[in-house]
This record gives C-alpha cells, structure tokens and sequence, in this order.
C-alpha cells in the first residue's frame, strides 16, 4: 500500500469508534470499546473524548465516510445530549451517563465537574462551531449552539480566587482533590479557553503563575539528545507520556505557538523525538523495540499476567508496551518516524488491527500479545491527529476562531493562523 493508502485505511478504520461503536442514546463516544465485551461500561460517556470525537467526525465528513446529512444530525443528537446533560458552573464530568445525561463518578471525590476534560470537549465544540457557520440554516443553529455551550463554561469559577486553575469541583466535594492545573502536561488548552471567555475570563497572572508558574516551567534539559524546553511533570530527565503533546494540540496549533517562556513548536516536536529516540536507543532491552515499533504513553496495558490494566507508559516507566496511539497521533511532529511505526503496525495487522482501527497496546515481550481494546481518548487523537499532518484541518477550524485569538492576544502568546 502507498502511503496515502495507508493513512486513507487508517483513518478510515479509527472513525468507526466514534461512528459505529459510540453510545447508542446520545451519539457520543464511550470511554471504552471492548469487541469480547461490547456491552462493557456501554452507557459511561467520556467528556473529554466526546470532544475528540466532534473533530473525528469533522473528519469522517471532510474524508467522505459519511454524507453531511449524516454528520449535522449525528452532531445534533451529541449537542442535545450535552445540553442536558449535568453541568457544574458550566463545566461537565469527567463521565455522563449516555442515556440520563447525569454525571457517573470517576473516583470518590470525583462527581462533579472536570474543567480539563471540559476543556477537550470545548475545543471540539469550537471547531463544529466554526465548520458550519457559514452552512444551511440549521448547520448556523447547530454552528451556534456549539458556541452556546462553550459560553456557559465558567472558567473563573476554577480558580477560587487564586492566580491558577483547579482541575475539580463537586457540589458534595468542594475542591476538595486540590488538584492545580501546572505544565507542562496535557493541560494547555484549558488555560488557552479560560482566558478566551466571554463572561468567565481568567487574567494573565492566572495563567503565568498558574500553568508558567512564573517561569519555572522552562526547562534546560535534554532526553535522548533533544532539548525538552518543558519542565515535563513528575518526568523532567526523560520527558512525560507522549499524550501530553497531542491532547491540547489537537485544535491549538503548535507550530509558530510561543508565549514569554516556551516555543510549543520545541516542545512537541522535540518530546516526540526524544520519546521516538528512547525507543531506538532501548537501554532496557525489549523485545523489537526500534523504528517500526515505538511510541510510549498512557494506555492500556498488559500487566505480568497477561491481564489488561492501565499505565502511563514514558521512558522511566517502561514495561515493554507500545501504544499505537503515541506514534500515529505524532504524525505532524515525526511525519518520516510515524510512517514507518505504522507501517510496522499494519505488518501487525492480522492481531493488532481490530474492528475500530488498531488496537490500544502491544508487547513484543509478551509474545506480541495484545490489549484488544480501545479507548476514546487514544482512538481519537489518532484520527484528528493524522488529518492536522495531512490537511491541518483542525488547527485552521480551531485558530481561526476569534474568541481563541482574544485569549492568546491576552496570554501574550505568538502564534500563526493556517491558512
């Protein structure tokens, strides 16, 4: 197959999460799709993921999988259910029920509201809002409507009067998880959102010592030969899961994007770079580790026992799984590097190749076993991720918006709108 073909197939198979596998009642996407357990968590909507979602079917209509008929009402249908759906000043869980709208706890102190995963769903919101504006008179209903939903976030609210952002809130909880918002992770857009709002903007010295923290987020060092720039959290020698460059880039256009401390540009490319370096290197010795075979980050994994778990996969905490996910959504960073992990994965294709695209994790060392599995949140930047490297599609939807460009023109951030 041609590369063309190859990206064509990819995107083509990914889509079907979103398209074929999502929540029955409201159009929105599962946090998880098990092909052995299709019934497994079939009600538990991701907010975050939804987001990913609304581009990848930006994406399914602008690659003919499915008409535009079919993309305005499958948008709708999502629309309707998130207006409805419980919100906490503005702001979703991190889990909502697919057919009550009423928020699922995510853990015991968790059953409110989720200003990150919000943050991934209104970056979605904005690009649907900004893809039919200019459409039909109910596309400009629709077109509103997502700009209505993002409005109703109160960003502020998120600050409890401080310079930085917390991540939760509950009515039974409070803020209770304490847990502030600080880079470098996966949580840029959410600073990039609050200060773009209408009603509910946060300042500048919520954002420099909030996610900057007045500067120390700047980093001087290097992983694997590349200069980091970030001082990546809890992973400032080897550099974070590999999601923390795709994330809050899946609309926000890393290349040209600079504030007063950091180059993203540096940034993304150079975490991908070193991610894709530490596995050629493979100082620990796994099995078919190298130039088709790469790419660490948060996925599923498969634990000693051959049993399915979760981890954040980075170099320093390296069990032998490769996540497909942080190579193919790497595709605008290491065009030639992601090529070739794709390639070696569709060589895979007999076991990792499933009925949503390719499946979560693999280990070489396990005897290619393989987590047959999918979740929203890795599916999603694979198929939004690809279309940015080949189209830019999303960045131009997204950068174009002017309530963006108002939030980083406060934000003191340089940045390029594609054209």
């Amino acid at each position: 197959m041609s590369d063309t073909e190859l990206l064509d197939l990819t995107q083509r198979e990914t889509f079907k999460y979103f398209w074929d596998f999502a929540n029955t009642d409201s159009g929105a996407a599962r946090e998880r799709y098990i092909p052995s357990n299709p019934s497994q968590d079939q009600n538990t909507v991701t907010t975050g993921g939804t987001g990913f979602g609304l581009m990848g079917i930006l994406v399914g209509l602008e690659r003919q999988f499915v008409t535009r008929t079919e993309a305005v009402n499958r948008l709708t249908k999502i629309l309707n259910f998130l207006e409805n759906a419980d919100r906490f000043h503005g702001a979703w869980s991190h889990w909502i029920h697919g057919t009550t709208g009423k928020t699922l706890p995510f853990s015991a102190l968790d059953d409110g509201a989720d200003l990150v995963e919000t943050a991934f769903l209104a970056q979605g919101l904005i690009t649907v809002g900004e893809y039919f504006k200019e459409g039909s008179t109910e596309e400009k209903l629709l077109s509103q409507q997502a700009f209505t939903l993002v409005d109703g976030i109160e960003w502020n609210w998120f600050t409890q009067g401080q310079n930085v952002l917390y991540w939760h809130w509950s009515p039974n909880n409070d803020f209770a998880i304490k847990l502030m918002l600080q880079g470098y992770n996966e949580t840029l857009i959410t600073y990039i959102l609050a200060a773009a709002s209408k009603e509910y903007s946060i300042s500048e010295a919520v954002y420099n010592q909030g996610w900057a923290i007045n500067g120390s987020i700047k980093s001087g060092a290097s992983a694997f030969g590349y200069p980091l720039e970030v001082k990546h959290a809890g992973a400032e020698q080897t550099g974070g899961p590999l999601f923390w460059a795709h994330y809050s880039h899946m609309g926000l256009n890393p290349f040209g994007l600079s504030d007063s401390y950091v180059n993203y540009e540096t940034a993304t490319v150079n975490h991908a770079l070193s991610n894709y370096a530490y596995c050629v290197q493979n100082p620990l010795g796994w099995r078919d580790y190298g130039k088709n075979f790469w790419g660490l980050t948060a996925s599923y994994t498969l634990n000693a026992d051959g049993s399915l778990g979760y981890k954040a996969h980075r170099p320093g905490n390296d069990t032998g799984v490769i996540s497909p996910t942080a190579a193919l959504s790497s595709f605008p960073y290491t065009p030639n590097e992601s090529m070739s992990a794709l390639r070696g994965f569709y060589s895979l294709r007999n076991i990792l190749l499933g009925p949503a695209g390719f499946y979560d994790a693999f280990s070489p060392s396990q005897n290619y076993a393989v987590a047959e599995a999918y979740l929203a949140i890795d599916q999603g930047p694979i198929l939004v991720m690809i279309e940015n490297h080949r189209t830019g599609l999303l960045w131009k939807l997204f950068m174009q918006n002017e309530r963006v460009q108002a939030g980083l023109d406060k934000l003191n951030f340089q940045y390029t709108i594609p054209q």
